[in-house]
């Protein structure tokens, strides 16, 4: 179940649910990259693949926020 569905579900006002959503996501993200360093070592390919990702992220998050404007209408309204 999207975070997108948990929103409309809980009936949550769309500048509530959109920046949890963000939020969210973002963690696991900080998450991943403190665990590739931890398991392989700051020389790995697998560390490098994890930060290049976070690199990739930050135009997937601004394609998220334009999403969640556009779908603004979708939200309880308070």
């Amino acid at each position: 179940m999207s975070l997108l569905t948990v929103g409309q579900a809980w009936k949550l006002p769309h500048d509530i649910a959109t920046p949890a959503r963000m939020i969210g996501a973002r963690n696991f993200f900080e998450l991943a990259v403190a665990v590739a360093i931890s398991l392989f070592g700051l020389n790995s390919g697998a560390t490098l693949a994890t930060v290049v990702a976070v690199l990739v992220e930050v135009p997937v998050m601004l394609a998220l926020v334009k999403y969640a404007n556009v779908t603004k209408n979708k939200f309880l309204v308070i």
